[in-house]
């Protein structure tokens, strides 16, 4: 296999640390050296050459090669089994629909969540309970990092450079989680995005790449009634709505075991869910006048602004620690300017992206 990267030529690991550090192409953080064997260790496990074309981000014509890939994944920490998911990621965030070049170059402040689901969070050793927005396993860390890297060194996506964010916020650096499929009765995210059938549900690995900022989280362990639980997590998305967008969009909400208990005994679905929200997740622009933004309402006080275009826009992920009653709210970057996309793990992108 014929590498076609430059070279960088060191005596030791501390010595690259700094070589990498003083040409920009770290995230601060210590990098594993991207060897030419452990770069071609993760093409050969994705059975993909080097010039494999992953995509082009649409504004600037940058092409992402598996091989410039597949350096910035090894760089993160990935082994050669996490390298697919990486791909995948970097798939769906090059969909026409997530418009990459926005929630990268925005002074909004966003990064891209990336929810796993299927057989792959077995086979890396993914956690989805205790801590599952906080301390990442080895997988779900070095995945999120491999794809910071590669927006960093492939796309220039840097603070100050490319990269505008005001503010921005921790899930830069790597934000990650993965589905609790075992724990729930749920269809997962990715087979309802991907339309699984009966069948397929549970056997098809996929990432779903969300442009979102930091999670917000909630509490209520004082009802059991669903539609009571709902209004909680309504009331954050408002909130939302008030402070920073009021603009629809894909919110993304965890739900932990414990509040996941109160919803199956009352027979709720992920859909049940998503269509309470819906329907309390709406303020009308004279709420603005509350919170400091009396200037923006002038004449439509009265317009009534929803939180989601529609219920399946709720994206309702099963994970976190077994006890709390507590879920968290993941607000999008601007609305509609972004989407969530989702792809097959190792699919045939033209007919599996959703």
């Amino acid at each position: 296999m014929q590498l076609t990267s430059g070279r960088v030529a060191v005596h030791d690991f501390a010595t690259a640390q700094e070589e990498y550090h003083s040409r920009g192409w770290t995230d601060g953080l210590p990098v594993v050296p991207p060897t030419a064997d452990a770069v071609t260790a993760c093409l050969d496990w994705a059975m993909l050459p080097p010039e494999h074309l992953v995509g082009i981000e649409p504004v600037r014509e940058r092409a992402l090669t598996a091989e410039k890939v597949a350096v910035n994944a090894v760089m993160a920490g990935c082994l050669p089994p996490h390298f697919p998911v990486v791909v995948t990621a970097l798939t769906a965030m090059l969909q026409p629909e997530f418009g990459l070049h926005g929630p990268t170059a925005s002074t909004g402040g966003c990064a891209v969540l990336l929810i796993v689901n299927g057989p792959t969070r077995r086979e890396l050793a993914m956690d989805a309970g205790f801590s599952v927005l906080g301390g990442a396993d080895r997988s779900r860390g070095v995945i999120g990092r491999a794809v910071r890297l590669v927006l960093a060194n492939v796309l220039d996506v840097r603070p100050g450079e490319v990269d505008r964010s005001t503010l921005g916020h921790p899930g830069k650096l790597s934000y990650c989680i993965a589905e609790d499929e075992e724990g729930t009765d749920w269809v997962s995210l990715g087979d309802q995005r991907l339309g699984s059938t009966a069948a397929e549900q549970g056997h098809v690995s996929s990432v779903t790449a969300v442009a979102s900022m930091a999670p917000r989280q909630i509490m209520n362990e004082w009802t059991t009634e669903p539609a009571e639980l709902c209004e909680t997590i309504a009331a954050e998305i408002r909130a939302n709505q008030l402070n920073y967008s009021i603009w629809p969009g894909n919110y993304v909400v965890v739900v932990p075991p414990q509040l996941r208990t109160h919803f199956d005994t009352a027979g709720w679905t992920k859909a049940d869910i998503a269509q309470c929200v819906f329907e309390r997740a709406r303020v009308r622009r004279g709420d603005w006048a509350g919170v400091g933004k009396a200037a923006v309402v002038k004449d439509r006080a009265d317009r009534e602004y929803p939180a989601l275009e529609a219920p399946q826009d709720l994206l309702v992920v099963a994970a976190g620690g077994p006890a709390g009653g507590f879920a968290a709210v993941i607000p999008p970057w601007l609305g509609t300017r972004s989407r969530a996309a989702t792809v097959a793990v190792g699919a045939c992108v033209d007919c599996e992206i959703r």
